[in-house]
């Protein structure tokens, strides 16, 4: 098998070191020279040196990729503490499924662990945005709070400004919607300043530049040239959020520094090989609310676009933890890669709306997201040790 370098079309425009400076880990280093895609001829193979003794065999590979929301990863040789001190998230959008990672993060917030570096796009921008910027000015309470507060404003309000702050417009399902408006010419984009107030009152971007803040990597796909572009602490915004989180149909593009961006979600959702150069744990958490299964097949347009959006929506995600699986087997590095998957605790999520707003349904993703952290935190634990009952309704938010 041949070692390529990493394309930048998967990975963005960014190189070298973290947005804070990190230190790459060898996972990253590996993953650095590694583009299973690419479809470019190989370059001339370099001489190498036989060995001065005989192979040592190599261990197995220590990453474990699971869709269960229950245990879902093996502990490493190293034997770290369960759960770990430090973690990496990849969280990604999904509209208004994305109040399922409000209640893994909520849960995690619990714990004394370090977040090291978070992905997101789309909704699940949204969400690594009000977590690092309260973690940065008050610790894990501050970021519960800032989560909580986002989270209940937008079932209050329930409004079509609420969908657009998440995403809750798919690129199909906005077709559905609006076609026939923009069709007809009548269509008016709305109003970014409402939407950008709305963001930066609970969201204080300067913040994200203090060094307590986890390193940031938010996605939003560049129109040009429909490549994936990542925004670092440093350079992120209010516009950079809603450039994330902008579906194409329902308000015109974002622009930033002369460049037009769409919805994060298209180029990768979330970024994770990107997360995986630049991390400096050995585990990183992926929370996955689009559902990938659906034993139903859609007749409807409107079901159609649905399926078809989903389908979508995790293709790039797909293909990144095939990379990182099939690096983990060439190298075997320490990196550790987890997935808690919403459809696992949700009967019947791929048949919902990402922009249903009830609060009975927001209600049941929060639950459900706080027991599946709760399952994964305790993955390690001896059979007769189980989750205390009152801890999973400790902090839910009262949603009447």
């Amino acid at each position: 098998m041949r070692l390529l370098r990493m394309s930048e079309k998967i990975v963005g425009a960014h190189d070298g070191v973290g947005s804070h400076g990190a230190v790459r880990t060898a996972a990253s280093r590996l993953l650095s020279t590694t583009d299973i895609w690419s479809g470019a001829p190989s370059p001339p193979p370099v001489p190498v040196l036989p060995p001065i003794a005989a192979p040592v065999e190599r261990a197995p590979a220590t990453i474990a990729i699971e869709t269960k929301a229950a245990p879902v990863a093996q502990a490493p040789a190293c034997a770290e503490q369960w759960p770990p001190r430090r973690l990496s998230l990849a969280l990604q959008g999904g509209g208004t499924f994305a109040a399922f990672t409000w209640g893994v993060l909520e849960r995690l917030l619990e714990e004394p662990i370090e977040i090291d570096a978070i992905s997101g796009a789309s909704a699940g921008a949204i969400n690594a945005l009000l977590l690092a910027s309260g973690l940065a000015e008050g610790g894990r309470e501050a970021a519960r709070s800032r989560l909580s507060r986002f989270w209940l404003r937008l079932l209050h309000e329930a409004s079509f400004r609420s969908l657009m702050l998440v995403g809750g417009f798919s690129p199909a399902g906005s077709s559905v919607a609006f076609g026939p408006t923009l069709r007809s010419g009548q269509f008016d984009p709305v109003d970014l300043d409402p939407l950008r107030q709305a963001l930066s009152r609970d969201i204080n971007f300067a913040a994200l530049s203090d060094p307590k803040a986890p390193r940031l990597l938010i996605a939003a796909t560049r129109i040009r040239d429909g490549q994936q572009q990542i925004f670092g602490n440093d350079a992120i915004t209010a516009d950079v959020a809603l450039a994330s989180t902008c579906p194409p149909l329902a308000h015109c593009a974002v622009e930033i520094e002369g460049e037009a961006y769409w919805d994060g979600g298209f180029g990768g959702n979330p970024p994770l090989l990107r997360l995986a150069q630049e991390t400096t744990t050995s585990d990183v958490l992926l929370v996955q609310v689009t559902p990938a299964r659906d034993s139903y097949v859609p007749i409807t347009l409107a079901a159609i676009d649905r399926r078809l959006d989903q389908i979508a929506a995790n293709a790039a995600l797909n293909a990144e933890v095939a990379a990182i699986a099939w690096a983990q087997s060439h190298a075997a590095p320490s990196l550790r890669l987890s997935r808690i998957a919403a459809e696992d605790s949700v009967d019947g999520l791929a048949q919902r709306s990402s922009a249903d707003l009830g609060r009975g349904f927001i209600r049941l993703l929060h639950r459900s997201g706080r027991a599946a952290a709760g399952r994964w935190l305790g993955q390690d634990a001896k059979p007769d040790a189980t989750l205390a009952a009152p801890a999973a309704v400790a902090f839910e938010p009262a949603l009447a």
